[in-house]
């Protein structure tokens, strides 16, 4: 029996996906590639617009057209947020919410026919899932925020952190398994351990680079709150050279009356501080963002300052959202919602900013060496350890046996930028 597993949306979801693999694998599935003709499509979806729902749909479609005999399962956020509408979608054979997610292979081998027992636990991760370089650990899910625009706590649930020694174990797996890269994810990192004893983020990675032999690690993204010399000096003590230069911190707004309207729980100025610290820590790192655009009630002013913070922020790369009416969340029922036409062209002006910031912040490289894990089928596109994507010199490329650069990591002179990639070759 062959399953095909596809992953939308965040970090966390491409973890849960990792874990469903290991779970189908040990139970006597084969994992499918782009070759195959899976018995079972599984899509682990996500649900945090109203875009992200369309295309878990238009994927769900497109599995039933092109594997018609196949077990087509929805799983994930939307198949939690909208069961009822999943299990009426003519595409789908079974709808799995994340409340029952450790039930999906047993659930599936009710339909296959095949055998299932509880499989034993034997600690091997499957480290190249659908041709990854990069694992994805998680170490907490769910989320007590709840900002007035998210509909993660809806479909995650309430926070809970893994076990430090059950983390510690998973990234060692994928690391004696091949795999170069861990990247430790979740829905709020900075709350992790406060419902363990004994443990908090700062140890739990101080343990994971002690105790293992992980090459690369990346945490996923930080709350502007949570930056800390302690935090920081993660970089330059114990994780030095093994900690990936690189932070993930969300603004959503730069407007202080909108992030309290979202109930975040810091202000544009305190975002800043953040950044700064981040990169006066940790020289030539790369700091990314998201922001929503047109949030309820949100003014031409209170645009204009989410432009200036993220102007001031200089950041490498920003991910860019209209706002997205989830339903369930209290902003959706706010009166003064921002007209769509005037929340695009906002989202607009806002990717104009990002992308010349990101282009400014790549140009700043070129002539710089850094290591570079290179991935993909060929092995001639990678990620520097900052985050930057990067792309082997074409005489370089004629020169080896691409194949053999998959999973690699090194150091790598970058000579110009094409667009937004780095192109660069090992330095003479």
């Amino acid at each position: 029996m062959k399953v095909w597993i596809e992953t939308h949306g965040c970090k966390l979801n491409t973890a849960d996906s990792q874990r469903l693999a290991n779970e189908f694998a040990r139970s006597g599935y084969e994992l499918a590639d782009s070759r195959d003709v899976p018995d079972v499509f599984v899509l682990n979806s996500c649900t945090v617009t109203h875009v992200a729902d369309k295309k878990a749909r238009q994927t769900l479609s497109k599995a039933r057209k092109r594997f018609p005999e196949a077990i087509v399962v929805a799983a994930g956020c939307y198949a939690e947020s909208a069961t009822a509408d999943l299990e009426e979608l003519a595409a789908t054979d079974l709808v799995i919410p994340n409340t029952r997610k450790s039930e999906i292979v047993s659930i599936v081998s009710s339909r296959t026919g095949l055998e299932w027992q509880e499989p034993i636990d034997s600690g091997d991760e499957v480290a190249q899932l659908l041709g990854r370089t990069r694992g994805a650990v998680k170490i907490q899910e769910g989320c007590d925020q709840v900002c007035s625009y998210c509909i993660v706590p809806k479909v995650r649930g309430r926070e809970r952190s893994i076990p430090r020694d059950e983390i510690v174990r998973q990234v060692q797996s994928l690391s004696s398994a091949g795999c170069p890269e861990v990247v430790l994810t979740g829905t709020q990192l900075g709350s992790y351990g406060f419902d363990l004893e004994g443990t908090g983020l700062i140890d739990m990675v101080k343990t994971v680079l002690e105790q293992t032999d992980i090459r690369r690690l990346r945490i996923s993204s930080l709350q502007p709150a949570e930056f800390s010399d302690e935090l920081l000096e993660l970089w330059n003590g114990v994780g030095k050279g093994r900690l990936c230069p690189h932070f993930h911190i969300p603004l959503q707004s730069g407007s202080d009356r909108i992030l309290d309207r979202m109930r975040r729980r810091y202000t544009g100025e305190g975002f800043l501080d953040a950044v700064r610290a981040a990169k006066a820590a940790v020289p030539s790192c790369s700091v990314t963002t998201d922001v929503i655009a047109g949030f309820p009630g949100e003014t031409p002013e209170d645009h204009l300052r989410t432009l200036e913070v993220l102007e001031s922020a200089e950041v490498g790369d920003a991910h860019i959202f209209p706002y997205s009416v989830r339903p369930g969340t209290s902003a959706a029922y706010f009166e003064d919602q921002v007209e769509v036409q005037a929340r695009a062209r906002r989202a607009e002006e806002l990717r104009a900013v990002a992308d010349r910031m990101a282009q400014h912040h790549r140009m700043s490289f070129v002539g710089t060496v850094r290591s570079v894990l290179w991935e993909g089928v060929s092995g001639t596109s990678g990620l520097s350890d900052n985050y930057l994507r990067v792309r082997l010199e074409p005489e370089q490329i004629t020169k080896t046996l691409s194949g053999n650069r998959k999973g690699l990591i090194e150091d790598i002179k970058f000579s110009r930028l094409e667009g937004l990639q780095l192109i660069g070759a090992p330095p003479v």
